[in-house]
């Protein structure tokens, strides 16, 4: 599974404080950014309250830790 480590470091990196603090579409915009680099094509992200995640691996926190953003291969 080719996905999983990128999926940790970008976990790893994007649940630090300093950005939990970013508007969610900027920093939606920097993952979708990293997954395309690493080739990923069939994928969705989507911004939900904290907590909310239902399917998915969340991979990143904004809006001050009020919200998720939530990676889904497709």
């Amino acid at each position: 599974m080719k996905l999983f480590p990128l999926l940790a470091i970008l976990a790893c990196m994007l649940s630090t404080p300093a950005f939990a603090a970013k508007p969610c579409d900027e920093l939606k915009s920097e993952i979708e950014a990293r997954l395309q680099e690493h080739g990923v094509k069939t994928y969705s992200l989507d911004i939900v309250a904290k907590g909310e995640a239902k399917d998915g691996k969340v991979v990143g926190t904004c809006e001050s830790g009020s919200k998720e953003i939530v990676y889904k291969k497709k």
